[in-house]
C-alpha cells in the first residue's frame, strides 16, 4: 500500500468512527488513539534498542 492509499484509508476510517459522535466523544477517541500510537512507538523503539544490544553482544 502506498502513502496516498494509506492516508485515504485512515481518513475514511476516521470519518466512519466520527459519524454520530459528540465533540466530547471525538476528543476522548482522539486522545485514546494518540496514546495508543505513542505506546506502540515506545514498544518499537525498545525492541529495536534491545534487539540491537543483543546482536552487538553476539558480535564481540
Amino acid at each position: 500500500m502506498d502513502g496516498c492509499s494509506l492516508n485515504l484509508s485512515v481518513s475514511a476510517l476516521a470519518c466512519a468512527i466520527a459519524k454520530g459522535k459528540s465533540n466530547n466523544e471525538l476528543t476522548l477517541l482522539s486522545v485514546f488513539f494518540n496514546q495508543l500510537g505513542d505506546a506502540l512507538e515506545t514498544i518499537q523503539a525498545g525492541n529495536e534498542i534491545y534487539c540491537n544490544q543483543d546482536d552487538n553482544a553476539n558480535i564481540t
